[in-house]
This record gives C-alpha cells, sequence and structure tokens, in this order.
C-alpha cells in the first residue's frame, strides 16, 4: 500500500517530495516539509485514500543529531487504511513545520502539545501557545538536552 502511495505522491507532487523510510514495524513516507500541508490535503481528499482520521502528532529528538522528527499517524476509517507521515526539520535555529490544523482539526491540539513539551513551531497555527505547561515555563521538558529547573516559583522541582 505505501509503495502505491508513494507512486502517486510522485506523480502529482514529483519524485522528490517523499522517499519511503523502514521505521519499526510500519513504513513511513519521509515529506518534505515544503509541500507537508499539499501532500496532507492530497492524502485526506484523493478519493482512493481518504486519510480523514489523524490520530496522533508527536515529534522525536535525535540528539546528538542536529534534527527532530514530527510523526503523524493517519487512518482512513473508510479504506481501513493507516499511514505513518514524517517531517524533518534542523535543530539550530527555530525548528519550524507547516501546520495541518487546516487540514484535521484534531492537529490544532497535538500540535500545541509538540509546540509545548519538544519546541517545535509549527507555522500557520490557529493558536500556538502551551498547553500542559504554564506560560511562563522556560524550556522544553522533552527534549533529550532539556535539564529541569531547581526551582519554579520558588517552588522546588528536583526531587
Amino acid at each position: 500500500m505505501i509503495e502505491r502511495i508513494k507512486k502517486d505522491l510522485d506523480l502529482k507532487f514529483g519524485a522528490m517530495a517523499s522517499e519511503v523510510v523502514e521505521c519499526g514495524i510500519q513504513a513511513t513516507l519521509l515529506i518534505k516539509k515544503e509541500v507537508f500541508c499539499e501532500v496532507c490535503f492530497w492524502l485526506r481528499d484523493h478519493p482512493s485514500y481518504y486519510f480523514d482520521f489523524l490520530a496522533n502528532v508527536t515529534a522525536v529528538d535525535y540528539f546528538p543529531e542536529p534534527k527532530f522528527a514530527v510523526v503523524y499517524h493517519l487512518t482512513s476509517i473508510p479504506f481501513q487504511l493507516q499511514l505513518t507521515l514524517r517531517v524533518e526539520v534542523a535543530r539550530d535555529g527555530v525548528p519550524e513545520v507547516p501546520s495541518v490544523s487546516s487540514v484535521w482539526r484534531t492537529a490544532d491540539w497535538h500540535e500545541r502539545e509538540a509546540f509545548d513539551l519538544m519546541g517545535i513551531y509549527f507555522d500557520g497555527h490557529p493558536d500556538l501557545r502551551r498547553i500542559l505547561l504554564p506560560d511562563d515555563w522556560e524550556g522544553f521538558p522533552l527534549r533529550k538536552d532539556y535539564e529541569d529547573p531547581e526551582s519554579y516559583r520558588g517552588i522546588p522541582v528536583k526531587i
């Protein structure tokens, strides 16, 4: 199934837009961030695939490698298909990926969580702000190089 999707993506977006990578038990499509939103709209609206459900968005820190990946788990409920997409972004500067909240509304909170805990910015997100931590929290706790503060507002954090 993934090879068929890859072939169709190549025809629509060009051969350099995506690549199939093996990650654990399920093959993944690595998508270039420049065409990511267009690919997602296409996967949602294509009559042969109709990936209508975004189940999860998560971020991966490859530290000490200078990159992050944002991983998307899609489901086509009518066709009973599952697909994993991945977008890689450099760790230096501001890691930024296009928001897919206009494609799947559930991306709103998933992207906010990835922003809050990993510091990934989602360009075009309608309300990108922390969702789990206080607004004045410093740093991103799920990054591999994160160090817990000694205290927060006078309350000891480290045990």
